[in-house]
């Protein structure tokens, strides 16, 4: 026999036990893969059909595979500590297909699971890194790392901890605390009633098939128009843990901004309609419109185009904007993000109208949270709505944690609804007999400190509320309760602010005797130590310093329950800002000169439709039959006057 021939037979052979031993493995595998899932057989039926072709394409891959496949091999035969199966393993890779496939589908389960636990690390890294990618920290320093880590470690803690702003969602909709005000009965007719009234409406006209989007702060209706995408929101920066977003206005919408601030300057409400027939949700002009129907009476109509308006500005956030979570900033110094601040103090106060004081406290809370310059003052009725929703805990929390220091405090109102909120706490822990919480001071205490540090709120109380008992006279006749003005420009301001809120809740019984009882403690403690009405007053001039009136732009009337109301003819100088005339000093455009209503407008060579609809707004003059007789009489009196002559 022939060397070429021996070979031949001994590969035969060797070939034909390959085969037997792989028919063995291969049974031992369909009768143990129902009680053990090995990994050859998990690899098996998690395997793609299509890997095979990807395998007969790449030939020149078949060594790398085997590698691969050996390395596999080594590492899992390793830990079971089977040395002498690693030799028998590495000699038959090169010698069966089957084996390798095998080894491979291992191998890329393993790779899949790897793969899997890289990516949750990742995830996890990322999660508390910051958002803040800027190119600088991708250059290379061998201290630059460290101090980028600390910084983001910090940001991770200021971000971790939550916010005491933090606004509760469920709390946003009226609907819900009009159910626990009045019953879900009183409120589902209610409801029924207005569908049914805004069904004989529509009745006629083209109905809407577009999806309404729902959104966080407000409810929108289904007859509203699709939202046009006129505006977008962009990520500015992270700075101290806080991100900073502002509005961006398409092409369209500075169009329609043009629009409005031309027919603005010539007061031209007529102008105004036209921009939100083309451009219903354009955010000045939906404000205008709102401001309009308050003025005439129209609150629910005015509280639709302000949720209009508010609809249209939560459309376009930023899937990093999370500003109920209290680590977002939008700036009012950004013209675009004005008319949500605006929006947003308006849907405040319509709430207030309503009686849904937790959903106001909540808005509330939103406008602090978003701009932490306070531009719109919603600092100095937050405790108004904590008081009327009975979140006395949260305010007390509130004046301890918010910028980490106690100079809430010394601004009026926090004084003084302080120590309403640790009243209303003693009669709680009273009544649930337990021990009351001695760390903190008494409400007779609190009291004490509000009348020592703004003594003139009690005469401006006395007049508002009002308060008519003999004792009050009495009170008020003490020099030191006698003014009704401090002499600090920006501390009378708050003052007034703070009487014109919050005169309400001092109309009850119990509060009342708390005020007279606080009262008469410093009167009492001013015949003793006078010199403590001079320690008071030097806190108030090192705490409110400024000769200037730093809150000028905050007008009492935005404070306050009262409606105003303007004659029709001159309902079109609404239009101006009060913020910005009280801010230059300008003062609202009055009648002409004379005090006469404007002069009638002519209708020759004039759309009739046009005409039509513009009569229907109550500023508008066309005159009357009379002045027509009247000017045909002085017509013909020139006329005659010219013949005689």
């Amino acid at each position: 026999m022939s060397a070429r021939l021996l070979k031949k037979v001994l590969k035969e052979q060797e070939q034909q036990k390959q085969r037997v031993i792989e028919e063995e493995e291969e049974g031992d595998d369909q009768l143990n893969g129902d009680e053990s899932e090995s990994p050859d057989s998990g690899a098996r039926s998690s395997m793609n059909p299509f890997d095979l072709l990807n395998e007969g394409d790449d030939g020149g891959e078949d060594k790398s595979d085997q590698v691969d496949a050996l390395e596999v091999a080594d590492e899992t035969l390793t830990r079971r500590g089977a040395t002498s199966s690693l030799k028998s393993t590495a000699n038959a890779v090169p010698a069966s297909k089957n084996k390798s496939k095998k080894k491979k589908k291992k191998k890329s389960k393993e790779g899949s699971s790897s793969m899997d636990k890289q990516e949750t690390l990742l995830d996890v890294s990322l999660d508390t890194l910051s958002l803040d990618f800027d190119s600088s920290s991708h250059q290379s320093g061998p201290n630059k790392p460290k101090l980028e880590n600390a910084k983001v470690r910090e940001d991770v803690v200021k971000l971790s901890t939550p916010s005491i702003l933090q606004v509760d969602p469920k709390y946003l909709n009226v609907e819900n605390e009009l159910r626990r005000i009045f019953g879900s009965k009183v409120v589902k007719s209610f409801e029924k009633n207005n569908q049914s009234g805004s069904s004989k409406q529509v009745r006629g006209g083209r109905r809407g098939s577009h999806h309404i989007r729902k959104t966080v702060m407000i409810s929108p209706s289904d007859h509203w128009p699709r939202w046009d995408g006129s505006l977008s929101m962009e990520f500015l920066e992270t700075k101290d843990g806080y991100h900073y977003f502002r509005y961006v206005h398409s092409s369209s919408y500075d169009q329609a901004q043009r629009a409005f601030e031309a027919a603005q300057a010539i007061h031209d409400l007529n102008g105004v309609a036209s921009v939100l027939l083309y451009h219903p949700y354009h955010l000045d002009s939906l404000i205008t419109m709102a401001d309009y129907f308050k003025f005439v009476g129209e609150h629910q109509m005015s509280a639709d185009a302000i949720a209009k308006c508010l609809y249209a500005l939560e459309c376009v956030w930023h899937p990093m904007f999370t500003p109920l979570q209290g680590n977002c900033q939008l700036k009012f110094s950004h013209d675009s993000n004005k008319p949500l601040f605006k929006a947003l103090f308006a849907h405040m106060k319509n709430m207030d109208r309503r009686g849904c004081h937790r959903s106001a406290l909540e808005v509330c809370k939103l406008l602090l949270a978003i701009d932490s310059d306070d531009p719109m003052g919603a600092m100095f009725c937050l405790d108004y709505f904590a008081l009327r929703a009975g979140e006395y805990a949260w305010l007390e929390r509130f004046a301890e944690d918010y910028r980490s220091d106690t100079s809430l405090w010394l601004f009026p109102n926090i004084s003084y609804s302080l120590a309403v909120c640790r009243f209303y706490l003693e009669q709680e822990e009273s009544s649930d007999t337990t021990c009351l919480d001695t760390t903190k001071a008494s409400s007779a205490d609190l009291m004490n400190q509000a009348l020592m540090l703004h003594p003139s709120v009690l005469k401006k109380l006395v007049a508002k509320v009002p308060l008519k008992d003999q004792s009050w006279t009495n009170i008020l006749k003490n020099p030191f309760f006698r003014s009704d003005q401090i002499g600090i420009p920006s501390l009378d301001h708050l003052i007034n602010i703070y009487v014109e809120r919050n005169y309400l809740i001092w109309r009850l019984p119990d509060l009342q005797k708390l005020l007279r009882n606080g009262a008469l403690l410093v009167i009492e403690t001013l015949e003793h130590n006078k010199s403590d009405a001079k320690d008071w007053a030097c806190v108030r001039k090192e705490a409110f310093s400024s000769d200037k009136n730093e809150y000028g732009h905050l007008l009492v009337q935005d404070f306050s329950d009262t409606v105003q109301t303007l004659p029709p003819d001159n309902l079109q100088n609404f239009m101006v800002d009060m913020r910005e005339a009280a801010q230059i000093g300008g003062q609202v455009a009055n009648l002409p000169a004379g005090g006469h209503a404007p002069a009638p407008r002519d209708v020759a060579n004039r759309n009739p439709l046009a005409v039509l609809l513009e009569s229907l707004l109550p500023w508008v003059n066309y005159g009357t039959a009379g002045d027509d007789m009247l000017d045909e009489n002085q017509v013909n009196g020139q006329g005659e006057e010219n013949e005689d002559q």
